[in-house]
């Protein structure tokens, strides 16, 4: 017998952004963790309240992988959204440094 794998895929843009039902199910999770994902500030809501937040996929991207550090390493959101904004800022560092010519 044939295992047949059905794949579908939404593009995430600022014309298609992703709601929060929409996000909540990328990252397998419920909406409520959607909402301490923006109380927290690992995701920026653009909109006045849950039922008109808008994500795009930086948050995609950030959502899942706070869904990750979660999972794996049993983190606390509290302690994801300063490991992701370390992240980012060593990532912005490392490009200036590439940018002066220097190796990190």
């Amino acid at each position: 017998m044939k295992k047949i794998v059905i794949t579908s895929a939404t593009v995430v843009g600022k014309s298609q952004p992703l709601n929060a039902d929409d996000l909540a199910r990328a990252c397998g999770a419920e909406v409520e963790w959607v909402a301490r994902l923006v109380e927290v500030g690992i995701v920026n809501a653009s909109g006045s309240g849950p039922a008109e937040w808008r994500f795009y996929s930086v948050d995609l991207q950030r959502a899942l992988h706070a869904r990750r550090l979660e999972h794996d390493f049993g983190a606390g959101l509290d302690a994801v959204a300063l490991i992701l904004d370390l992240s980012q800022e060593v990532r912005r560092l490392k490009s200036q440094l590439r940018a002066l010519g220097a190796t990190p």
